[in-house]
């Protein structure tokens, strides 16, 4: 089976030495290199590459204009210091998985296509999924033209120095008019199959989730001379907020996240003026998320009154609950329950994925690979080869059951 070699061959681009994780961010050297191995693996097999306007690769086997395409893919971009196998996975078990329908001597009867969406995790611009946005018209030019990375670079001008036209973005709805059913597989970002036993599952939903800036301004001064009765220290009220969002998650059975922070004016002897934290959270369903962010905007403000601070809170993303499509999902149990005669259990997820941004306009669904620590986002994220194995035939297994009747 082709997953080893290519999984080895694409193992090494975009991996830091000194932390062991992956730095692909969106229009950068590393992300160039990996777009070139999905176009070098599209061309090996015969197949139709293509770029579309808004960044995001395609290979197709079969004509698009006849329509009811199915595809799957994933992404390639990574977030910092990130695991090998969240968003590659699926790109290469998808090129495995039409390799082993070959194997099979499957005939397809409907266009199939494997995807490379940019700039998934948003670890650059701070907006997940920016390419499949843009594609389902959930990002306007206008506002994909106004993200700047954080040393000041424009989405435009970075798109341009990789070679590709940022005014040529937007929303593609002849493109999705030409899908009958996007399956992603995607390694587990949890532990949930690790716990069942089980090698493969298939998503039910993806929980609503969102991402919070905490502004907290105080007052510079020196930090060895200004009496602690005369601070407005604003990273005082920052910590406290933080204690607070992990109180009212667990309350909540949610999860809440302060994962990235800047300070101003960033100096060890110096007391902030300005920090700046930002909250990830998501939970099971919206009022559930919406009591935990709630909790904690009212926590942060309560501090940062006691102790002089000023604060804003702006709402960045936000994605509400996705149901994947019901009719796809019970394909997908037949085809690897019924069909096949494995147990493949049905699971949520609080990982926003592609899949989840296109729910909204064609039929989606996910397909999960045991993930044994649960691990993600970090370089100690893993998966069997042998339960990557079971991803792709199941995998080959739904697009045969698909893409061939």
């Amino acid at each position: 089976m082709s997953f080893h070699s290519m999984w080895a061959e694409l193992l090494p681009v975009g991996r830091s030495s000194a932390s062991g994780g992956y730095r692909r961010f969106a229009w950068t050297d590393a992300d160039t290199d990996c777009r070139a191995w999905f176009e070098d693996q599209a061309r090996a097999r015969g197949l139709a590459h293509e770029v579309d306007r808004n960044g995001n690769q395609w290979a197709w086997l079969g004509d698009p204009a006849e329509g009811d395409a199915v595809v799957t893919g994933s992404h390639l971009d990574s977030v910092p210091d990130g695991g090998a196998f969240d968003g590659p996975l699926g790109v290469v078990s998808a090129f495995a998985a039409l390799d082993e329908l070959r194997a099979r001597d499957a005939r397809l009867t409907r266009p199939l296509a494997i995807v490379n969406f940019g700039d998934e995790e948003g670890a650059r611009f701070g907006l997940a999924c920016v390419g499949s946005r843009l594609t389902a018209g959930q990002l306007t030019r206008e506002q994909a033209h106004r993200l700047t990375d954080g040393d000041g670079v424009t989405l435009p001008r970075a798109m341009e120095a990789a070679g590709y036209d940022p005014d040529a973005v937007g929303p593609d709805p002849e493109r999705l008019a030409s899908i009958g059913a996007f399956v992603e597989l995607h390694v587990e970002q949890g532990r949930a199959l690790d716990l069942s036993g089980d090698r493969v599952g298939i998503a039910s939903a993806i929980w609503p989730h969102g991402r919070w800036r905490f502004d907290f301004r105080g007052e510079a001064n020196h930090a060895g001379t200004t009496r602690l009765a005369d601070r407005r220290d604003p990273m005082l009220s920052y910590a406290e907020t933080v204690l607070a969002a992990r109180r009212e998650a667990e309350l909540a059975g949610a999860v809440a996240t302060f994962g990235k922070i800047a300070v101003e004016p960033n100096g060890v002897n110096a007391i902030p003026s300005l920090v700046r934290g930002w909250l990830d959270s998501r939970a099971e369903d919206q009022t559930r998320l919406d009591t935990v962010v709630g909790g904690i905007e009212k926590a942060a403000r309560s501090h940062a009154d006691a102790h002089g601070i000023d604060l804003d809170v702006v709402r960045e993303s936000f994605t509400p609950v996705v149901e994947f499509d019901h009719a796809l999902r019970d394909e997908l149990a037949r085809i690897l329950g019924t069909d096949t005669g494995l147990t493949v259990p049905v699971l949520g997820t609080g990982a926003g994925h592609d899949a989840g941004i296109l729910s909204g306009s064609i039929p989606t669904a996910m397909l999960f690979v045991r993930n044994p620590t649960g691990v993600s986002h970090s370089p100690a994220e893993s998966a069997s080869e042998d339960d990557c194995v079971a991803g792709v035939l199941a995998l080959a297994d739904v697009l045969e059951g698909l893409a061939c009747r």
